[in-house]
């Protein structure tokens, strides 16, 4: 009973180590990131695209009212997947720390400077006691000086640089198709139809175009984008990744 005990000790407790060197409340929050929706970020260098899956859990929910990408400045952006409350306080973070940058030094804030302040805030939830890690992983895509990067946030607060990256559920089988299909001279549009075909992976009835948001900035002109659903549909259609009439007319029988 007593080796029961101590183990759980280690199991609540951020700031005791585990025999082996591991915080559970930190993979704990891990797990959380993976039972989110998933987000996708291509890099290419025309620009950086992040797209979200927000299927809705029920069709009386308004689809608008799903948040999962943010514009954190004008030439950032931010999407999320996990606790979608926790990805709310870390954006709120980030724009302050944009702002705070532009008034202090006259600039834009750098992608990587920013992710690293938001990381380092992420980081110190995972050594206050009374608190707990955030449960949600972010992408933190932008251009700086004319040159696209992206971002994702651990849990942990560790940064990690990609060209192109899944968060959130079925990240294997998302990283896979990635890693297969990206390349080093794709252009926007390569990117967004990419990003779509790897939201749609794990849906065999097709993506709808309130299910999914699609941002980009492009390297060009250094502006947040968000696409229109009739932007989202032209794509999924030509891609044929739409859901099928069919399929959305469908009704359960009784």
């Amino acid at each position: 009973m007593q080796g029961q005990a101590q183990q759980q000790a280690y199991d609540r407790g951020i700031t005791i180590f585990s025999p082996d060197g591991r915080l559970y409340q930190v993979e704990y929050a891990r797990e959380a990131v993976k039972r989110g929706t998933a987000s996708i970020g291509v890099r290419t260098p025309e620009g950086v695209v992040l797209a979200a899956d927000k299927r809705s859990r029920s069709p009386l929910m308004e689809p608008t009212s799903v948040e999962k990408i943010h514009k954190a400045d004008d030439h950032i952006g931010i999407a999320s997947a996990g606790h979608v409350a926790d990805a709310r306080q870390l954006i709120d973070f980030a724009r302050r720390q944009s702002q705070v940058n532009r008034l202090r030094y006259g600039e834009p804030i750098g992608i990587e400077t920013l992710t690293k302040e938001v990381t380092d805030h992420i980081q110190q939830y995972t050594q206050v006691g009374g608190a707990r890690p955030f449960g949600v992983a972010l992408l933190i895509g932008g251009v700086e000086n004319g040159t696209p990067r992206l971002y994702e946030t651990d849990p942990s607060g560790t940064p990690y640089e990609w060209k192109a990256v899944s968060i959130g559920a079925d990240r294997g089988d998302h990283q896979s198709h990635l890693e297969e299909n990206y390349s080093d001279d794709m252009s926007l549009e390569d990117g967004i139809e990419l990003a779509l075909e790897t939201i749609a992976l794990t849906n065999d009835e097709g993506t709808s175009p309130e299910g999914v948001d699609v941002a980009t900035v492009s390297a060009e002109t250094e502006a947040f984008v968000e696409l229109s659903n009739d932007e989202i549909e032209s794509y999924l259609e030509a891609n044929d990744l739409l859901v099928s009439e069919e399929d959305e007319e469908q009704e359960p029988e009784e």
